[in-house]
């Protein structure tokens, strides 16, 4: 307890210089705490968000309940996109057993009443339009404990219970998962992935970085108590207890940061992502973490950092120099280059790994390995570096620089990491949203949506075929299965004219109007069961339910087609039959509707609306748009950009404090070449090759790696792209910018005025 209390002391009464230290690792500790905290909040988040979706989703529990008629409410849910995010409708009717309201309610809605979002409301009264998907009069808003996010576009509609014929019943609300869940777990592995790389790799650095502030006049102090009979592990404790009070200060000053600032940006919100301000509360765990985890980093820092003045005191006390790095920095490297360089073989030879269980463990691994080996490996290849260009240059300023960094790598290396590992994470997240733009990228110029027509009625389609922002239509229908049959053949055809196929598909080409013809499209092969001269059946019904069969021959005309196959409602195989070889008034059996638009955000939003304006009730199919994995993926780009601005933070902080410590530590040092006749604009140039050669050699370790392991990740995402060189460019820049910054930086060190004070006691 006296090493701790003498630690205290020298913490508080050693001079404003240690004083200026003290608050400068209060301070980064709280920027690292307060980013540390929100990366740990991000998945109580989501679990708070997915709670309670699965808290307001219907059930129907007991056979007996559920299948008794009448007595039991029906429930029928509806999702549309709006414009990248889901637009939910939940209709609602009433039995004769009574229900509890849904969370967020404080009655159950009754026929005609609606219950809407704030989100929503705000939404209705700047395009009344949306109301038509809503029949009824809003009676009041769901609160939060309704809502997943606050930005939601929820709403109950209460509706008749004849009107709601095609519902589930249900007993009441509340299941034990979400159906939706915010942010699937394959997803969250890649945000994981990422904020390993992006987040807290910098961030232990960076606490290292703050522990170890002011190294050499400490350790000159520190050596004074050893040579006055203090014990090794004393000199240790003393050292770690200076540590560990900026370190706990640090925690508890960036945790109340934290709570301030989840308070302004859960209400501010990010694009696309909002939170309740209670879902970004810390848990136990998390307060755990930041309160004992970090200052029991910075407590091993600083023991390791007191080694050298414990164990050889009069070499630190008179300036000798220090042993140079050991090669053992390099061993984090090795297996981690190993593992992305395999996976760049292989997928250079044409055999990317199927296993994405093995990758989502390996390639966080390599990330890891690879970013502390650069950070480990950074003094070895300084020291290696400075000695060579030391014997060869003939610049004075060069060549004190580099005898600097050959003796004393500690101080540089400490003001470049925190930008090294900013580019090397820069090219990470550049590699994961390469992967998601290959999932959202839009491929067709048409938008197409399904309906049942089953569910449709005459008057009802030929509305449908009205709606404004509809240029075309067609039915799609299927052949007749026998249902004893194991595996029968079958065939689709599209009842449309020539002119309207030519407005749900990209282009076609020789379609002659009149004939039955067979669809082509040279991206996909045509389906077995389509062999010209096979015969199919068709069911077809009329309006009274009458029944009549209609033999079909498959056609050896053929007619080509282009389009993006898994997107277009027309396969190649399809028979193409004219409108009018159909009998009057009939329809076939199960058939869909299709409807075709552009696909500009605006289109697809009024289509949707006049759909809904004639029957809200339909479910509607809107081929190539998964509004569900759309807004995921909206979710996690948000949490990248916020964990790269993280990144960000955390690396200019490091840079920051470590610049204004070195500026500290070397005064002493640049006075005494000044007085011995150094020029200033000599100074100066000393100070920013000091900086700027580790800084260069790391960056282009940090460039070349970064892109091996974007490369690999890519490999591993099993997309199209491998190989981005498009990213290059801004890679060389952020290097480029990065060493702009560390030289401007270094200039202000050197000042105009000589202070022979500062060298007195040496």
């Amino acid at each position: 307890m006296k090493e701790l209390a003498l630690g205290l002391r020298l913490l508080l009464g050693s001079g404003r210089g240690n004083r200026v230290r003290f608050l400068l690792m209060v301070a980064g500790g709280a920027v690292a705490v307060c980013c540390l905290a929100f990366v740990l909040a991000i998945p109580g988040i989501l679990k708070a968000q997915d709670a309670r979706q699965a808290a307001r989703q219907p059930n129907c529990v007991g056979k007996s309940l559920c299948n008794s008629g009448d007595k039991t409410a029906l429930e029928l849910m509806r999702t549309d996109p709006y414009g990248s995010h889901r637009f939910t409708r939940v209709f609602l009717a009433t039995g004769t057993d009574p229900v509890p309201p849904p969370p967020g309610l404080r009655t159950f809605p009754a026929p005609g009443e609606v219950f809407v979002s704030p989100r929503l409301h705000d939404l209705l009264r700047q395009e009344p339009g949306l109301s038509q998907l809503l029949p009824g009069k809003e009676r009041a808003r769901i609160t939060p404990a309704g809502l997943a996010r606050p930005d939601e576009l929820y709403a109950y509609v209460g509706v008749a219970r004849d009107d709601l014929r095609a519902g589930s019943p249900m007993t009441g609300f509340g299941t034990s998962y979400a159906w939706f869940p915010t942010v699937e777990s394959s997803a969250l592995n890649i945000v994981r992935f990422a904020m390993a790389g992006v987040v807290l790799l910098p961030l232990g650095v960076f606490l290292a970085v703050c522990a170890r502030l002011s190294a050499a006049s400490r350790a000159r102090r520190l050596a004074a108590l050893r040579l006055l009979g203090m014990s090794s592990k004393g000199v240790q404790r003393v050292n770690a207890a200076e540590t560990v009070v900026a370190a706990l200060a640090g925690a508890v000053f960036g945790l109340g940061v934290y709570w301030v600032v989840n308070q302004l940006v859960s209400r501010i919100g990010l694009p696309g992502f909002k939170w309740f301000p209670s879902d970004g509360a810390l848990p136990g765990t998390t307060l755990f973490v930041c309160l004992v985890g970090c200052p029991a980093l910075a407590w091993c820092v600083g023991r390791m950092g007191a080694r050298r003045a414990a164990a050889d005191p009069l070499g630190v006390r008179r300036g000798a120099v220090a042993k140079p790095p050991r090669k053992w920095g390099l061993l984090p490297l090795i297996p981690g280059l190993g593992i992305v360089a395999g996976y760049c073989v292989a997928g250079a030879t044409g055999h990317a790994p199927n296993d994405t269980k093995i990758s989502s463990l390996l390639m966080p691994l390599a990330v890891v390995l690879v970013g502390t080996g650069l950070v480990l490996s950074l003094p070895l290849l300084s020291r290696v570096l400075a000695q060579c260009i030391a014997r060869s240059t003939s610049s004075v300023s060069l060549g004190l620089a580099m005898r600097r960094n050959e003796t004393e790598h500690g101080g540089a290396l400490r003001v470049v990491t925190g930008l090294v590992l900013l580019v090397f994470s820069a090219s990470l997240v550049q590699g994961v949203l390469i992967e998601f733009d290959q999932v959202t990228k839009n491929v067709s110029d048409i938008q197409t949506y399904r309906l049942s027509m089953d569910e449709v009625g005459v008057e009802q389609q030929h509305a449908l075929e009205r709606v404004p922002g509809v240029r075309g239509h067609a039915v799609l229908a299927q052949s007749w299965e026998d249902p004893k049959a194991e595996m029968p053949p079958s065939i689709n055809v599209v009842i449309a004219t020539c002119g309207q196929l030519r407005h749900i598909v990209f282009a076609v080409e020789g379609c002659v109007d009149g004939r039955p013809t067979l669809l082509d499209n040279p991206r996909q092969p045509i389906w077995e069961d389509s062999k010209p001269g096979k015969t199919f059946t068709f069911h077809l019904r009329n309006g009274k339910g009458a029944l009549r069969v209609m033999p079909l021959r498959v056609p050896a005309q053929r007619i080509r087609f282009h389009d993006t196959p898994g997107v277009s409602s027309v396969n190649s195989g399809d028979v193409l039959l004219p409108p009018s070889l159909l009998p009057s008034a009939f329809r076939p059996e199960g058939a869909t509707l299709i409807l075709a638009s552009g696909s500009g955000p605006d289109t697809v939003r009024s289509v949707l609306d006049g759909i809904g304006g004639i029957d809200p009730t339909a479910e509607v199919m809107a081929d190539g748009i998964n509004v569900e994995s759309l807004e995921q993926l909206i979710i996690v780009k948000t949490l990248l950009g916020a964990g790269m601005v993280l990144g960000l933070v955390i690396g200019v902080a490091a840079y920051l404090v470590a610049s204004a410590d070195r500026a500290v530590e070397r005064r002493s040092q640049v006075t005494a070449l000044a007085l011995l006749g150094a020029r200033p604009w000599t100074l100066r140039g000393v100070q920013v090759a000091q900086v700027v050669v580790p800084l260069a050699v790391g960056l282009v370790f940090a460039v070349v790696a970064g892109k091996a392991a974007e490369s690999s990740y890519l490999v591993t995402g099993g997309g199209d792209i491998f190989w981005d060189g498009d990213g290059v460019p801004l890679l060389i820049g952020c290097a480029l910018g990065a060493v702009l910054v560390a030289a401007l930086g270094s200039l202000p060190l050197i000042g105009r005025r000589i202070d022979p004070e500062l060298i007195r006691r040496d």
